[in-house]
Order: C-alpha cells, then structure tokens, then sequence
C-alpha cells in the first residue's frame, strides 16, 4: 500500500548530521473479513540520503540499497554474489504512479485533517509513547510516537519528494509533521472503494550507529551488474 513506509513518517526538528539509525517493523494487514495476513518483517538502515532495506529475520539476505546522494541504487543477491544497479529514475516514477492511484482510490486525503490526542500511553521497543489519531475523509491514522528517537520526518524529506509520497498523504503529511516524535506504531484504517482496509506497523527493535560505510555499497567480490529496469521485484 503507501511505501513502508517506514520510512514516511516522523520527528519534527532535522539533526544538524543525519542520524544513524537501524530499526526492525512488523506490518499486519486486515481484510474487509478481519482476518490478518501473515506479518511481514522488514529490516532497515537510515543514514540521511543514504539507506538499506532487508526483508524477513536473517542477517545476509537479499537487500535493496538507495544512495540517493549520488542517484544509484542496487539490489543485493547474495546467493548469486551480484550487486544489480537499478534505473533509480524509472523506480522513481513507479513509486510515484503507485502512489498516486493509492490516493485516488482512498479519496479523501485532501478533506479537512484532524488530529486528537489518544488517553493513555504505551511502550513500543522499549520506548514510551504519547498516541495520536490523524483523520481525513477516508482515511485514519492511530499513531504512538517518542521523542527518544533521534529521527524526524524532515530527515526523509529527500525521499518523501523523491517517491511522490508528499503528495498521495495530502494533508495528513502536514499533521503528521507537527507531531512531538518518530512513529514507533502506527494503525492505518482506509476506506479503498468502500472496503476497509487496516494496517498495524510496530517498530519491534531501534539501534543506533554509526555504520560501517561498506553497509551501503556492493559488497566486495560481487559482480557488478550494469543498470537494470526496476520492475517492482
């Protein structure tokens, strides 16, 4: 659905450097049925422009790298021992076509945005959390955000214009801006042609760097692949 984002949402007041920052998310999705589909794990490294994103448990595995520092990403296969540069522009414009048919078809995004304060708290990886309801139209965020966290949304701004994620949020961006800390859960309810929709992302584990700047490159001794088509794969 929106881009994992995990990487869209958060703090309000940008470091002077970028933060280094790896984080662990469970996203569960529910059905119109309620039923929940298995939960995906996703793995990330946050360096400013510069990040890493790996699926599942295991360390080693396949992994997506965006330097969008320098306008090149790559996509890691260890069991080939290859490094796969992709079209960052052609990604760019698939992200931002995805989009923007997943905010017409949530409609909404644009209505008046409210935004109200949760009672109560609760502790998320370790963490204590203040929650916040972000409402539009169809569309409902449940948010728990700390200020412990030493990231802000303004960090992914670069990323935020780059995919095409400013403009499917609408107006919830700018609330989401204001608010006093990183996500570490958000519950999402949209309305997609009628049917509801639920997502729940909980960030599970948060690491701070540095990083070994190796982390964001083709590994050593990997065949470097010429740029390839992104096909959403």
């Amino acid at each position: 659905m929106l881009i994992p984002a995990l990487l869209l949402l958060p703090l309000a007041a940008r470091p002077a450097l970028p933060a280094e920052v790896y984080f662990e998310q469970t996203t569960l999705v529910r059905g119109r049925d309620g039923a929940a589909a298995p939960g995906v794990l996703s793995r990330v490294w946050y360096a400013g422009r510069r990040m890493r994103l790996e699926p599942g448990e295991g360390e080693g595995g396949p992994a997506l790298v965006l330097r969008l520092d320098r306008g090149q990403a790559y996509r890691i296969d260890p069991e080939h021992k290859r490094a796969i540069e992709l079209d960052l522009e052609r990604m760019r414009a698939r992200a931002q076509m995805d989009l923007a048919l997943a905010g017409e078809l949530m409609g909404g995004a644009d209505g008046a945005v409210r935004t109200t304060e949760l009672p109560g708290g609760k502790v998320v990886a370790g963490y204590s959390c203040r929650g916040y309801r972000i409402a539009a139209g169809g569309v409902s965020m449940d948010l728990y955000v700390s200020k412990a966290v030493p990231l802000g949304v303004d960090a992914f701004a670069d990323f935020l214009e780059w995919s095409g994620a400013s403009r499917s949020l609408g107006g919830l961006l700018g609330e989401i801006r204001r608010l006093p800390g990183f996500p570490l859960q958000t519950r999402s309810r949209v309305e997609v042609m009628g049917e509801l929709q639920e997502t729940l992302s909980t960030v599970t584990k948060v690491t701070l760097g540095p990083f070994a700047a190796g982390l964001f490159e083709p590994p050593p001794g990997y065949r470097l692949e010429p740029k390839a088509p992104f096909e959403g794969r």
